[in-house]
C-alpha cells in the first residue's frame, strides 16, 4: 500500500545516503523538472568538503567545453561544481548528458538525480539506487511501472570490481508504494514487443526482394512480431497433418484406391448441405427479412408503410435500420421492417439525379417495383440445390465402384468424416491466421497503389515505388507525394527546414511560438492538402492516418536553419534543450533522406543536401 508520507527533500535524502556509506547513488525521479529541482536543491543545501574533488570536476569540465563548447554556462554547471551532484534525463543535450556519465564514471559525483529511461540508455557506476516513486510520467498521464522498467532501474545498483552488493533504497513520498515495488522485483520480466511493423518502406523493399505477396507473408510470419501466431499455426498444421494422416491410412487399410481429396470433397459437399438447410427460412416474415437486406441499398427508392406510398431515397442500411431522406429533402430513419415496396433501379446520390429517381418512381412506380419472393418457390429453389448436392456427392466415386462394395467404400467415406472435419477446420483457421499477419500489409499495398508506387494486380514496385522505398522518413507516402507535386523545389532554404521539422517532428510536442510568417503558413497549408488525400485514402482501407503537422517545430527550424544561434532558439522556444536537439537532428536526417534521391528529384536532393548542412551544424552532431 502507498506510505502517503511526504517527499524527503533532496539534501536530506543524500545526507542519509551518506551517513550510511550508500554513495554514489542513482535517485529516480518522475519527471525532467523535479530532477532538476532535486538536484538545484541539494547543490545549494551542501558543499562537498573534498576540495580535491571539487577542483577534478572543474578541471574536466573546464577541459571537455573545449570540445563541447554547448555546454559552457550551463544553468546546472555551479550545482555541479559546488554540490557534486546533478540532473540526468532526455531535456538535456546530448553533450551536458556526456560530461554527466563521465564524471559519475570518474567517481566525482555524489549523485545524479534522473528519469527511468535513463536506466535502459547508460551504464555509469553507482553504489545505490534510490526509488522515490513507483509510477512512471507519459505524455498522458501517469502509469505504473513495469517490471522490466524496474528491474532496468536497480539492476544499476552495485559497482562492478567496487561493490561485493548493490543497495536499492525506496525512499519516502506521498506517491511512493513498497508493496507494489516489492512484488514488481519479484515479478518475471515483461514479454519482449518487437519493433517490426507493416509500414509502407517495408513493404515496398520486400516485395521488391522477395517478388510476390506470398513471399511478403512469409517473411512476415517469420518475424518476431509475430511469433505467437506463427507458433498457433504450426500447432494447427500439425493437427491437420495428424488428420490428413489418419485419412491416408484408413483409405490404404480399406483396399480402395481412392485419394484424401475425395474424403474432404465429401466433407465439403456435406458441410455445404447443412449451412443451405441452416439458412433455410421458415416463416414469410424470415423470408422477407432476408430479401431486405440483400436489396435495400443505397442509392435505391423504397415506399415506407403498408401502402408504400412514402418514398425514401436510401443513404445507408446498417444492420436493419435504414437511414435517407425524403421527397421534401428531409432525413428518414427507420427499421427494415417498415418497408413496404423496393424499386429496382439503383441511382447515384448526387441532386440531379435523386430529384430523377423520385420522378421516375412516381411516374412509372408498378413496373419499376422489384418483385417479393414467394414462401414456396424458396423452397422449391432449396429442394433443387439439395438435390443438386446430394447427387453431386453420389458422384464423388468413380462410376465403376457400383453395387455392394460401393455401399462399403460410402461406409468408409463417412468413417471418416469427423478427420475430415478436423482437417478442414484446421486449413480455415490457418487462413484466418496468416490472413491476420498480412492484412496490415494489405491494406498499405492497396494506398501504394492508390498513389502509383506498386501495381497491386502485378505485384511488383514500379519505378516510383522503388525511390519511394529508400526514403526512410516518418511519413514516407506524404514526403513522396509533394515530392511528385514539386512542392519541395524552389523553396526558400529555412522554409524547407520549417517544412521538413514539421513532418517529422512528434506531434504532441511544444517547440514553442516562434513567428512563421504568411509565406511559411501558406506552404505547409499545400503539404496540409497532400496529407489530407493520403489520409482519406488510409481512411478508406482502415488505417489510422498520419498525425498532423508540427507547426511548432516549423517555426524553431526555421529560424534555426535561418542563423539563430542556440542559445537564443532555446531561450525564444523555452523548449528543453534536448527535445530541440532530437527535433533538430531528425530534419537534418530526414533532409538527408531527400537529399539522396539524386536520380528521381534532382532539385529538391540538392536542396536539401544543402539544408541539412544548414540544420546540422553545431551543436547538433
Amino acid at each position: 500500500m502507498k506510505l502517503r508520507m511526504p517527499e524527503m527533500p533532496s539534501a536530506t535524502l543524500v545526507g542519509a545516503l551518506h551517513a550510511y556509506n550508500l554513495l554514489p547513488a542513482i535517485v529516480f525521479m518522475p519527471t525532467r523538472r523535479r530532477c532538476d529541482q532535486a538536484a538545484s536543491e541539494a547543490a545549494l543545501a551542501r558543499r562537498d568538503p573534498n576540495e580535491s574533488r571539487r577542483e577534478a570536476r572543474l578541471e574536466f569540465m573546464r577541459s571537455f567545453v573545449e570540445q563541447y563548447p554547448e555546454v559552457r554556462g550551463h544553468r546546472h554547471w555551479d550545482a555541479i561544481i559546488r554540490g557534486g551532484v546533478a540532473s540526468h534525463h532526455a531535456g538535456h543535450i546530448p553533450g551536458w548528458k556526456l560530461v554527466i556519465e563521465k564524471l559519475m564514471s570518474e567517481g566525482l559525483l555524489d549523485a545524479i538525480f534522473a528519469t527511468a529511461t535513463v536506466a535502459a540508455g547508460v551504464d555509469f557506476p553507482a553504489r545505490s539506487v534510490v526509488l522515490t516513486v513507483a509510477d512512471a510520467r507519459t505524455g498522458s498521464g501517469w502509469r505504473p511501472l513495469t517490471a522490466s522498467e524496474l528491474q532496468q532501474m536497480t539492476g544499476r545498483a552495485g559497482r562492478r570490481g567496487r561493490d561485493n552488493v548493490g543497495f536499492v533504497v525506496a525512499a519516502p513520498g506521498l506517491h511512493q508504494d513498497p508493496e507494489r515495488i516489492a512484488q514488481l522485483l519479484k515479478a518475471s520480466p515483461d514479454p519482449l514487443v518487437s519493433q517490426f511493423r507493416a509500414t509502407y518502406t517495408t513493404l515496398l523493399n520486400l516485395l521488391d526482394a522477395y517478388g510476390t505477396f506470398a513471399g511478403v507473408q512469409q517473411i512476415a510470419e517469420r518475424s518476431f512480431a509475430y511469433r505467437d501466431l506463427a507458433h498457433k499455426i504450426h500447432q494447427l498444421e500439425k493437427t491437420r497433418a495428424e488428420s490428413q494422416g489418419k485419412i491416408e491410412t484408413r483409405l490404404k487399410e480399406s483396399g480402395y484406391d481412392l485419394s484424401v481429396s475425395v474424403v474432404l470433397g465429401l466433407e465439403r459437399l456435406v458441410a455445404a448441405r447443412a449451412r443451405l438447410q441452416e439458412t433455410k427460412p421458415q416463416t414469410r416474415a424470415e423470408l422477407f427479412h432476408n430479401w431486405l437486406n440483400g436489396v435495400v441499398k443505397p442509392g435505391r427508392v423504397v415506399g415506407v408503410g403498408r401502402s408504400g406510398k412514402r418514398l425514401v431515397m436510401v443513404i445507408e442500411n446498417r444492420d436493419g435500420n435504414i437511414r435517407g431522406f425524403r421527397e421534401d429533402g428531409s432525413s428518414a430513419s427507420f427499421p427494415q421492417e417498415r418497408i413496404g415496396r423496393v424499386y429496382s433501379p439503383v441511382y447515384r446520390l448526387v441532386e440531379d439525379e435523386v430529384e430523377r429517381a423520385f420522378d421516375e418512381v412516381r411516374h412509372r412506380g408498378k413496373e419499376l417495383v422489384l418483385t417479393e419472393p414467394r414462401l414456396r418457390d424458396a423452397a422449391e429453389e432449396e429442394s433443387e440445390a439439395l438435390k443438386a448436392l446430394d447427387d453431386t456427392i453420389d458422384q464423388l466415386l468413380p462410376a465403376s465402384i457400383t453395387g455392394d462394395e460401393r455401399l462399403r467404400v460410402t461406409e468408409v467415406l463417412w468413417e471418416l468424416h469427423e478427420a475430415a472435419e478436423d482437417y478442414q477446420r484446421a486449413t480455415r483457421r490457418i487462413e484466418a491466421l496468416r490472413a491476420e499477419v498480412w492484412e496490415p500489409f494489405e491494406k498499405r499495398a492497396k494506398v501504394l497503389s492508390t498513389f502509383g508506387y506498386l501495381d497491386f494486380e502485378a505485384q511488383r514496385v514500379t519505378e516510383r515505388g522503388r525511390w519511394l522505398a529508400d526514403l526512410h522518413v516518418d511519413r514516407p507516402l506524404l514526403v513522396g507525394e509533394a515530392l511528385e507535386r514539386g512542392l519541395f523545389n524552389s523553396l526558400q532554404h529555412k522554409h524547407m527546414a520549417g517544412i521538413m521539422a514539421a513532418l517529422t517532428a512528434d506531434e504532441d510536442r511544444d517547440y514553442g511560438e516562434l513567428e512563421l510568417g504568411d509565406e511559411l503558413v501558406t506552404l505547409l497549408s499545400r503539404f496540409e492538402e497532400v496529407g489530407f488525400k493520403v489520409s482519406g485514402e488510409e481512411w478508406k482501407q482502415g488505417i489510422e492516418p498520419s498525425p498532423e503537422l508540427n507547426f511548432s517545430a516549423a517555426g524553431a527550424a526555421m529560424h534555426w536553419a535561418g542563423g539563430a544561434e542556440w542559445s537564443e532558439i532555446v531561450r525564444r522556444t523555452r523548449a528543453e534543450e534536448g527535445d530541440l536537439f532530437r527535433m533538430f537532428s531528425r530534419t537534418g536526417e530526414a533532409l538527408l533522406q531527400v537529399a539522396g534521391l539524386r536520380r528521381s528529384h534532382p532539385e529538391a536532393a540538392q536542396m536539401a543536401a544543402t539544408v541539412a548542412e544548414m540544420v546540422l551544424r553545431e551543436p547538433i552532431r
